[in-house]
């Protein structure tokens, strides 16, 4: 099978929203991404409880950070009654072979 299709976009999340949707929205996205770093690192503790898991660490307090920030957004668009507007288009591509 030959794919020819190097790039792929998604578009995840297109649209306005009350503050307490979009609050909604990133924060399950925010939650399940760091979730899956945490599960990352659980796997590669599991195998080896020497090895190095700063990247997923690293990860985690950034998006845990970033999740804060989003909260203090949204809190600033409902004081403001203000709608929120998200455009999130994902873009994946092969990766280059090393």
């Amino acid at each position: 099978m030959v794919i020819s299709k190097v790039t792929q976009k998604i578009n995840l999340i297109d649209g306005q929203f009350t503050p307490s949707e979009a609050s909604d929205v990133m924060e399950a996205l925010i939650r399940e991404k760091i979730n899956f770093h945490k599960v990352q690192r659980f796997q590669l503790l599991i195998g080896d409880s020497d090895c190095e898991t700063e990247e997923h660490c690293g990860r985690i307090i950034e998006l845990q950070q970033e999740k804060q920030e989003a909260k203090a957004f949204f809190a600033e668009a409902r004081h403001t009654g203000r709608n929120v507007i998200i455009n999130g288009t994902l873009e994946i591509s092969f990766a280059d072979e090393d």
